[in-house]
């Protein structure tokens, strides 16, 4: 059995709704390949199991011949058992050879959109669909966050880049309460009032675990690797997920509502000159994230719910906010749709990505034999996975720094987040 994002089957009964759906990423027609080469592993699975059922029922009819007297029929049929193993030991190498081959192939072939996602090559074609609240007149010019917090000197990243290099930083005093008041409330909310349990998971992560939501093998160069075989977690994505992996749920345990506060780590591979000042693009940095585990009927709408989930604190924080409909050319790879909620970043004069929302269908399900028992029915069927972000610690902390900046360098905390400050109201110099 080949574990992959998708079900060779239903490849093969809608070959052109499969490669339509890859068009639409921009990607290669791909269904007759998969087709071609999942033919021809059954077809030797078949001869397999047939010389498997011959070369038992053989062992048998040398016993009767030999009962019988036929040494003659008895030799006959020992050289053709001789045949038949002979057969089965290299047609088992050849079926493990092409069920790596056909793993090899569809883990490489990204999720197939939802209908409802808007066509495009980029970025550039992604669509809003909504705002909240109205852009931040601050009556004078506004600072960028990294000119903010150094200025307060609670903000050093020349010490961490003599430590660590380039897209690290120091945070202290303050500043490091702020960003740890900042996860705390977010991690709160989503727990308190949004009904997700919290998680404390591991950090590091084997081979099968990356795989199974997707960064394996195709995103590796984005991921960081320790010496003993293990990954540094690039999200909490992929514990919380992996958390239903190789198992049975009830239906009526459905939906499962996971979030934890967790450090990230990423390689940023690709990013070269791009945010190279500040902290918007870290290689080691914090975030709540939010994981979904759901029935396929439910899973659209759990999406628009865990959109809203990470909304809420930015609403609460007082932001003003925009939600973007990613175009196909821009949603990640397992992804089916995604909604990216982008906040106002005075200091830039831009907008910028602060949570991803996606629904995965099956896509992680099926790598992982993630499933569900449904209430009604026989057999199992595959979970639905989401993931979001609830939201980014490192670029709330940007805008609430922007946001709530005064003229003389100084940040109003926000009102709610000062239950987690110590009745500290003003971050000062």
């Amino acid at each position: 059995m080949v574990k992959a994002m998708f079900d060779t089957k239903w490849i093969t009964e809608n070959a052109a709704e499969f490669d339509a759906g890859q068009a639409r990423r921009g990607a290669p027609p791909q269904a007759e390949k998969i087709i071609a080469l999942d033919d021809k592993r059954r077809a030797l699975v078949q001869k397999l199991q047939d010389a498997q059922s011959r070369r038992n029922s053989a062992s048998k009819d040398i016993g009767k011949a030999m009962a019988s007297g036929d040494k003659e029929l008895a030799e006959s049929i020992k050289t053709e058992v001789s045949d038949l193993k002979t057969f089965i030991q290299s047609a088992t190498d050849e079926q493990r050879q092409l069920d790596e081959a056909l793993k090899e192939l569809l883990s490489a072939i990204p999720n197939i959109p939802l209908a409802e996602t808007p066509d495009g090559a980029g970025e550039d074609d992604n669509v809003e669909t909504r705002q909240h609240g109205d852009r931040p007149d601050l009556g004078f010019s506004p600072k960028q966050h990294f000119d903010l917090g150094e200025d307060l000197g609670m903000m050093d990243f020349e010490t961490a880049a003599s430590m660590s290099g380039a897209r690290f930083v120091i945070l202290t005093d303050k500043l490091a309460r702020l960003e740890r008041a900042i996860g705390q409330f977010m991690l709160d909310l989503q727990t308190e009032k949004n009904g997700y349990t919290e998680v404390s998971p591991p950090l590091l992560v084997r081979d099968q675990a990356v795989y199974g939501t997707g960064q394996l093998p195709k995103f590796s160069e984005d991921l960081f690797a320790t010496t003993d075989g293990r990954w540094l977690i690039p999200t909490a994505e992929v514990p919380m997920t992996n958390m239903a992996r190789e198992s049975i749920i009830e239906e009526d345990k459905l939906p499962r509502r996971l979030t934890a506060l967790t450090p990230c780590f990423r390689s940023e591979a690709g990013s070269a000159g791009r945010d190279t000042r500040g902290i918007i693009r870290q290689h080691q940095f914090w975030k709540v994230e939010m994981v979904s585990l759901t029935t396929p009927e439910t899973s659209r709408a759990e999406l628009d719910r865990m959109t809203g989930c990470a909304e809420e604190v930015l609403k609460q924080l007082g932001l003003h906010y925009r939600v973007m409909a990613l175009c196909t050319g821009d949603i990640g790879f397992g992804s089916q749709l995604t909604y990216d909620i982008e906040v106002w970043l005075p200091g830039q004069e831009a907008f910028r990505e602060i949570s991803s929302c996606s629904v995965c269908g099956d896509f992680q399900a099926r790598r992982m034999n993630a499933r569900y028992r449904p209430t009604e029915g026989k057999g199992t069927r595959f979970i639905h996975t989401l993931n979001g972000s609830g939201l980014a610690v490192g670029r709330t902390l940007v805008a609430v720094m922007e946001n709530y900046q005064n003229e003389d360098g100084s940040i109003t905390v926000p009102e709610v987040l000062k239950p987690y400050m110590g009745g500290i109201n003003r971050i000062e110099a």
